[in-house]
């Protein structure tokens, strides 16, 4: 409806994760990294967490959108499937006909199936959505599919993409032999302000918009503060704006409009209304003296540790974390290129081979 009146190609802002406007913010960079990492490694676990609404499905199939053609994939999304339940839907999956058969007919068959895939120089990958619902014995199982191995390398490769809930599941006792096998995890936070700012006007351009800066400085800012980043929040707020601007026919977004429209769906978004109490003047004037007590006899000695080291003050820590972060990172993507060019060279090796051993033949 409002596409026509800014000018755009498609809708920037719909539901359905679309990897076309995959916007890599620091965290789902990062997490596409583990998850590239873990296809150079072709083997192990990587687990994605993060709230609802951040982002973990659009990444999976970004990543499904980029695999190369030796990778064969299949996505499952977990109801509380017990792990008969998990072997059939994975087999059937990667299409193998299992009506009827038993589970260790099922398993002789996908094993079959990974084997010959293997034979072709392929190998399979199973992605786990919502897996924060799959039971532990479940989880287990997944454990044990990752048992098909050839020549020392696993069959069958899975990552697990699931909501916070997933991290105290793998942090059970039982559950240490899956957690050896775990490569990488990455837990995905909201996205910042400035984020906020960039995966809206990424979303827009990407529809085809051409105009000047739609929205205000201040728009922006509310937007945030209203959805804290979270990028389905965004994408469901964003839509009725565009629409709110083409009904009252705006050209400019203003934190007015953008105030108006948060005020129509906080109710549809079943956000709570806070409410307001008014502190009794004696308690009020009670907690102005302590404040002003805490300020006047505030303590500027230093604090040190037993070893005699000097703790600092907590935004001292975040920047050293942020460097260390950031370090990390960096290192994890040289890692990457690095895997992937020697993994190209083994397999322009292997075709070499395959071709001589052909000729010999």
């Amino acid at each position: 409806m409002y596409e026509s009146y800014y000018g755009l190609d498609s809708k920037p802002f719909q539901l359905t994760p679309d990897p076309a406007f995959f916007f890599a913010s620091k965290w789902h960079k990062r997490a596409m990294s583990y998850l590239q990492y873990g296809l150079s490694q072709a083997e192990g676990f990587i687990v994605i967490t993060g709230d609802i609404g951040t982002g973990k499905t659009t990444i999976a199939n970004s990543l499904l959108a980029e695999i190369e053609d030796d990778i064969v994939a299949a996505q499952i999304v977990t109801p509380k499937l017990s792990p008969d339940e998990l072997v059939k839907m994975v087999a059937a999956k990667f299409d193998l006909e299992v009506a009827g058969l038993s589970k260790a007919d099922i398993l002789d068959v996908l094993e079959h199936f990974l084997y010959d895939l293997s034979k072709q120089g392929k190998r399979a990958l199973l992605l786990v959505d919502e897996a924060q619902n799959l039971p532990l014995e479940t989880i287990e199982e997944l454990r044990m599919l990752s048992n098909f191995q050839q020549f020392g390398k696993p069959l069958l490769q899975s990552f697990l993409l699931g909501q916070e809930e997933l991290q105290p599941i793998l942090r059970a006792p039982n559950m240490e032999q899956f957690r050896q096998r775990i490569v990488a995890s990455c837990h995905l936070a909201p996205m910042t302000e400035d984020e906020t700012q960039h995966y809206i006007e990424f979303r827009m351009q990407h529809a085809g918009w051409q105009g000047h800066r739609l929205l205000s400085d201040k728009a922006f800012s509310h937007i945030y503060q209203f959805t804290r980043g979270v990028p389905r929040k965004i994408n469901t707020l964003m839509d009725r704006i565009l629409l709110y601007g083409f009904l009252e026919e705006l050209e400019v977004l203003t934190e007015e409009a953008v105030n108006a429209v948060i005020d129509e769906v906080k109710d549809e978004m079943f956000v709570p209304h806070t409410p307001q109490f008014e502190e009794p003047e004696e308690q009020q004037e009670s907690q102005g003296a302590n404040s002003a007590n805490e300020g006047a006899f505030k303590p500027t000695q230093k604090v040190l540790t037993p070893n005699g080291n000097e703790i600092k003050e907590v935004e001292y820590y975040k920047g050293m974390l942020s460097e260390l972060v950031d370090a990390l990172d960096d290192a994890i993507s040289h890692k990457i290129k690095l895997t992937q060019y020697i993994d190209k060279l083994l397999k322009k090796k292997y075709r070499t081979y395959v071709r001589l051993k052909g000729d010999e033949d």
